[in-house]
């Protein structure tokens, strides 16, 4: 599948709250849904027809955005992009809830739980999905992405990405007169003016780690990400800022070795596990190869790669990584980061608060099925 999104077969829906009644209302959430659209549908950058991005201003119910959402679903074949900003709440089992304009603190069903739409969008044909989630505690949704027996895996798709504005246990930021939201004008900054020195064409893994440099030098929250397979490699737009370097001599350049993340830079649990990801993707080789080469099961690869804590034991990834073309040496030294952050004791206790984020996925399915009639209740 190409890394470009085929504009004519995929969708967009774009969601967002600045007005609540028991909550503080966040008004630069209004700005921020009209340009995210404008640049969806440029021609510079997905190049979606007016028709494919939808936008959900001020939603009063959950089922408002489930039966769009639903339905684009269905339309899309490529790939669908999910965005939502507004408050992010947590519910009594400490499940990410999307606040709605009623939403209060507490109360459940005055929220739109981001569980059912996930299952909403994994009931359509895309595939792969992006969701954009800016809003509190939208990391909580790290952990919903699937496991390996979900509908990712049985259809075999390219990739789902998730992009949160705030870590598990974090406030997003929307700073007092500033247009946009924190994390959404620096994702619209991005696309807008591009990245000095960075490819021609600006991925969704070159555009979250853009957004984390220049994120964590205003000192504001860091966003983080989840992704499957090759979804970080789905190209969002051309990068503005690219110039082409100057012609180089006929002589070809000799050839280099494999750029592997550095497990020297790791200083979080999180950074190892995205790092495990992206050494398949350097070395370009599918599952099914790794896990012939390591001796185990592809499903077992696929569950190592999407981890969402450290593994308790060093010998699959140990296999993972060599099978994945490192040398003895360079195992060693991962090993070495692996057992330093496991020996760091960095769990932090859960609060209760809201605000705002954003996130990224991708998978397929049809019909309406139970969860369409259980949300019937206003789960959202």
């Amino acid at each position: 599948m190409s890394s470009r999104p085929d504009p004519i077969a995929s969708r967009a829906v774009l969601v967002g709250v600045s007005r609540y009644a028991f909550l503080e209302p966040l008004p630069a959430v209004a700005n921020n849904l009209p340009a995210l659209a404008s640049l969806l549908t440029a021609a510079n950058a997905w190049g979606l027809p007016e028709g494919h991005c939808t936008i959900i201003s001020e939603p009063q119910s959950g089922q408002e955005v489930a039966d769009v959402l639903w339905q684009q679903a269905q339309e899309a074949t490529d790939t669908l992009l999910f965005y939502f900003g507004g408050h992010g709440l947590i519910d009594s089992r400490g499940e990410l809830l999307l606040g709605l304009a009623s939403s209060r603190h507490g109360r459940s069903h005055t929220g739109i739980s981001y569980q059912w739409l996930r299952e909403a969008m994994g009931e359509g044909r895309s595939q792969r999905y992006v969701v954009i989630l800016d809003c509190c505690f939208s990391g909580r949704a790290l952990g919903l992405m699937g496991t390996t027996n979900d509908l990712v895996d049985s259809a075999q798709i390219d990739g789902s990405y998730l992009l949160a504005a705030a870590g598990e246990n974090a406030l997003a930021l929307a700073p007092p007169g500033e247009t946009y939201t924190a994390f959404t004008g620096e994702l619209l900054a991005c696309l807008t003016s591009g990245i000095p020195g960075g490819p021609a064409e600006l991925d969704l893994e070159t555009v979250y780690r853009h957004l984390r440099e220049q994120l964590a030098a205003k000192a504001r929250p860091a966003p983080h990400k989840r992704d499957r397979n090759t979804a970080g490699a789905l190209v969002l737009a051309r990068n503005r800022a690219y110039r082409p370097q100057a012609a180089r001599s006929a002589v070809p350049d000799p050839p280099t070795a494999p750029a592997w993340p550095d497990p020297a830079s790791f200083t979080t649990a999180q950074d190892f596990l995205d790092a495990l990801g992206q050494v398949r993707a350097v070395a370009g080789l599918p599952v099914q190869h790794v896990a012939g080469s390591a001796g185990v099961s592809a499903s077992t690869i696929s569950t190592l790669i999407n981890r969402t804590t450290l593994p308790a034991r060093w010998t699959t990834t140990g296999a993972y990584l060599l099978a994945c073309g490192l040398t003895a040496e360079q195992e060693a030294e991962w090993k070495t980061a692996w057992q330093q952050l496991r020996a760091q004791s960095t769990t932090t206790a859960p609060t209760a608060s809201s605000s705002r984020s954003l996130a990224v996925e991708t998978s397929t399915g049809p019909a309406r099925p139970r969860w369409w009639r259980r949300s019937q209740t206003s789960r959202g």
